[in-house]
């Protein structure tokens, strides 16, 4: 039987609730116990993939091609294992899914409602990822904040499973602010029991309380929220700021968490935690520098770059060096005047995006990468900029361009995808997912991944147009991947540059701490380089 954690949170949305889950699923994998994960979104979208990144972060690609929420790439990370789009169920999923039923005629002679029929469809979408995984442990986070209206079908159906188990193997842990009020110098408990008293209204009692704050809590809180919230003192866990999230794991397991999920998976013996000690060591170890400036048009809300951040993270953490990043609005960068700026940086990344916003001032900071011999690595639209570049500035074709901004250029170097041009409907239509690419020997991408065939994971509409590929070779951008069944360029790469490579691909999505993506660490190796030359003059 599969047992089943469900991660629930209140007062505030923010808190950290998906790092909290991830966290659960990391020590659990520590006691040797098979683990899943799962994201209950109440939002109405069947996916991710048609949201802006300002309201919703980034979207996370997996390798079955599904769009999901943000937290999904915490979970990858954590766990390091690939999940699917089992692990990701929205309200529009379910709603979409009752009404299909109820048109086939599934449901003769009822009455659809709240309950049964939609508690039992999201009931079915969790035991059916059970099943299919053959996990020892099901985590689950319901997203949002208790007492959203969206949000109560799902805290219904949670409550229901303890129920549909006779009592066992069900673990509810709430996750909530306990604020620090400057005026009385002290922590307010009360938005916890609020919240808890909101939850305890459905039905749900939880197991384990995580509050989150901005210093640690004093036993006399703890000890408080306890009385009023009936939870054991050792339920009620003090999470403060750290510096990483990767530093939450053994904090958790440190504050008792690890002690409370083994008696409740009836784990015996010592887990082993390892890979999260070394992380913390190397986490602790005072590191040189090494700035990294990322050119994009949503650089407002740290989120939108969210799997970039962490994979820069994984290699500086590899090459015992510093993160410092510098984010650079593109649009800035459309003039000349700004782009002095970029000498400053050890590493220039130009990420993904879409539409025709802030593209020049990338194609700027590009072209200024590779005639001052900057490290430079460019991810999806990125790479597609450095083409954009390449051929204006160096294979003389000035009204270069791709089709997404300038549908009538004369040298449509980028463009639409093949079968592209029929689609009508954005949501679910773009390449999506894991595909192979063959690489070439002796290149850049080659030294990088130590292999001639990898598997990367995509999410766009626009290729690099076949007809201008042999112009491009010629003139010296060397294309160093490419997808073997259509011949797609995957990589492109500027020989004898410190490093100047682009990827169709995204690269970032299979990046995990302690083993990061090829690519990404040999990007900061050599900009870890550059920083050394500036060190030492």
């Amino acid at each position: 039987m599969t047992k089943f954690i469900f991660i629930t949170g209140g007062v505030v949305s923010g808190l950290g609730k998906g790092i909290l889950a991830a966290s659960t699923g990391a020590l659990i994998k520590a006691r040797e116990k098979k683990v899943t994960m799962l994201k209950f979104d109440p939002y109405f979208n069947l996916d991710a993939g048609t949201m802006s990144p300002y309201q919703h972060g980034e979207v996370f690609v997996l390798k079955d091609g599904t769009e999901t929420d943000l937290d999904l790439g915490h979970y990858e990370r954590f766990l390091d294992q690939d999940l699917t789009g089992l692990s990701n169920v929205t309200s529009g999923k379910i709603y979409s899914s009752v009404i299909s039923k109820e048109r086939k005629g599934e449901y003769l002679g009822a009455t659809v409602q709240m309950i049964p029929h939609v508690t039992n469809e999201i009931k079915r979408a969790l035991f059916n990822l059970a099943e299919q995984s053959n996990a020892d442990v099901l985590v689950a986070e319901v997203g949002g904040t208790v007492g959203d209206i969206e949000g109560l079908p799902f805290l219904e159906a949670i409550r229901q499973v303890r129920l549909d188990l006779n009592g066992k193997d069900v673990f509810y842990v709430h996750t909530t602010l306990v604020p620090f009020l400057e005026t009385s110098g002290e922590q307010k408990t009360k938005p916890t029991q609020h919240s808890v008293r909101e939850l305890r209204s459905i039905g749900i009692q939880p197991d384990v309380i995580v509050c989150r704050s901005r210093t640690p809590m004093t036993k006399q809180m703890r000890e408080k929220v306890a009385l009023f919230c009936d939870v054991g003192i050792e339920g009620v866990i003090s999470l403060p700021d750290l510096d990483s999230i990767y530093q939450v794991p053994l904090f958790l397991e440190e504050a008792g968490y690890g002690e409370i999920l083994s008696r409740f998976l009836g784990f015996q013996g010592e887990p082993n935690l390892e890979k999260w000690q070394d992380l913390s060591q190397i986490l602790r170890e005072e590191k040189p520098p090494v700035k990294i400036g990322i050119v994009g048009k949503y650089v407002g809300m740290k989120d939108t770059y969210l799997s970039v951040i962490e994979a820069l993270r994984h290699s500086c953490l590899k090459n015992r060096v510093d993160l410092k990043v510098q984010w650079i609005p593109s649009e800035k960068l459309e003039g000349e005047g700004n782009l002095n700026l970029l000498l400053s940086l050890d590493g220039i990344i130009v990420p993904g995006g879409f539409d025709r916003r802030g593209v020049e001032g990338k194609i700027n900071a590009i072209k200024f990468a590779r005639e001052n011999g900057i490290p430079f690595l460019g991810l999806c639209l990125g790479m597609q900029c450095a083409v954009i570049e390449f051929a204006r500035n160096v294979c003389g074709l000035k009204k270069a361009n791709s089709t997404e901004f300038d549908p009538e250029t004369p040298f449509p170097v980028i463009d639409l995808l093949k079968g592209q041009e029929k689609v009508k409907r954005k949501g679910g239509t773009m390449r999506l997912g894991a595909y192979p690419c063959k690489v070439k020997k002796g290149s850049m991408a080659s030294e990088a991944y130590g292999s001639d065939l990898v598997w990367e994971r995509h999410r766009h509409r626009y290729e690099v147009n076949g007809d201008f590929l042999s112009l491009l070779e010629e003139k010296g951008l060397t294309v160093s991947g490419i997808y073997p069944k259509q011949g797609l360029a995957e990589i492109v790469e500027i020989p004898g540059h410190p490093f100047f490579l682009g990827s169709q691909f995204h690269p970032e999505f299979t990046s995990r701490p302690g083993r990061p993506n090829p690519l990404f660490d040999s990007f900061v190796k050599a900009a870890k380089r550059r920083a050394n030359q500036s060190w030492k003059s």
